[in-house]
């Protein structure tokens, strides 16, 4: 499947260098969209919405991992499900990767949760072309390209024109498509013709770590629904968002519950692990200032000095892991950051 990338890849020096060339480019209009159509045998409606049954039904369960805290907490809670109907075979981790923008070791930790967790499918994906960095680079030399020109159909000099911001933002998160959602389709792709001997479209259960908690605009989403814009003639897929309803303190609950371990920002007083750029500005509140500034329990974390070598053992148990013992073996196990949400 071939994922259509908002910028064209080109040179960002050539857009400082040669203005003219770019208000060349800025001023070419835009070729029409052909309005995509659906497969005839995409359904309208999910077959269920019972969680069980939607990992019964599915050919391939796919977790989207950022090894940030909704991931993991959906990761624990499908994997113990799945692990429970006998389903673990199916699931598979994936973890797009964003490139410079990405916390240090947010790739190695998301595969090492996979590992931790029992699955032993792990795939990487990641965008053709320039990386995310790169794609805001190019997209301000578009903008400021296009504001010189309408500066000078208004009359005015084209040196003082605003130009919009180039960043991603919550209400313009262009980076989505390009450097998270295709990748991923593409894996669709590949899980497809794997079994493609079944003479039917694959049946793929997309599991995202959405939380109404997180936005109003998140809020309004469905927990089970058809993904009718991935779903094609091959492959059907469905939409499940297992945490929705969950809180924040339900999530770190689930974290401590699973010993799993997280990524160390959350130390530091970060709500979210996206990029390092996090697009809906994340505010620190005083609790979580308050318990960045405790002492952070130190077998929580994953060695990164080990965790390749870990990785290269192949699976290990949930229980044989570098974050040490849990809760019930006396030595206190839970996050410092999940302290912020505790009724103790």
């Amino acid at each position: 499947m071939q994922t259509e990338l908002l910028f064209d890849p080109v040179d960002v020096q050539t857009l400082q260098t040669a203005p003219a060339t770019a208000t060349l480019a800025a001023s070419k209009p835009k070729p029409k969209r052909k309005a995509r159509t659906v497969h005839a045998s995409v359904p309208l409606q999910p077959r269920t919405t019972v969680p069980d049954e939607l990992i019964l039904d599915a050919d391939w369960l796919v977790i989207s991992s950022s090894s940030g805290k909704d991931s993991q907490a959906m990761l624990a809670y499908v994997v113990r499900r799945a692990k429970a109907l006998k389903m673990l075979a199916k699931v598979v981790v994936v973890h797009a990767d964003l490139g410079r923008v990405e916390w240090e070791g947010t790739l190695e930790l998301a595969e090492l949760q996979a590992r931790l967790a029992g699955v032993r499918r792990f795939e990487v994906v990641q965008a053709p072309g320039a990386d995310l960095l790169e794609r805001v680079e190019i997209r301000y030399g578009k903008l400021k390209a296009k504001a010189e020109i309408e500066a000078i159909e208004r009359g005015e000099d084209p040196t003082t024109a605003k130009v919009p911001p180039a960043w991603p933002s919550s209400a313009a998160r262009w980076c989505t498509p390009d450097v998270k959602r295709g990748p991923i389709w593409t894996l669709y792709t590949r899980l497809a013709a794997e079994l493609a001997h079944l003479g039917r479209p694959v049946r793929i259960l997309e599991c995202i770590g959405q939380r109404a908690a997180e936005s109003s605009q998140r809020a309004k989403l469905a927990e089970v629904e058809i993904n009718r814009r991935a779903s094609n003639g091959k492959r059907h897929v469905t939409t499940w968002r297992p945490i929705h309803a969950w809180s924040d303190r339900k999530t770190w609950r689930e974290i401590a519950r699973s010993r799993l371990p997280y990524h160390p920002a959350y130390d530091g007083g970060n709500r979210r692990l996206s990029c390092v750029f996090p697009c809906p500005g994340v505010q620190q509140r005083p609790r979580e200032r308050r318990a960045a500034r405790t002492e952070t329990r130190r077998g929580i974390h994953p060695d990164r000095s080990q965790s390749r070598s870990r990785l290269q053992e192949g699976p290990v148990d949930a229980g044989d892991h570098p974050v040490g013992p849990g809760p019930r073996e006396g030595r206190g196990a839970r996050p410092a950051a999940a302290a912020w949400y505790s009724d103790d």
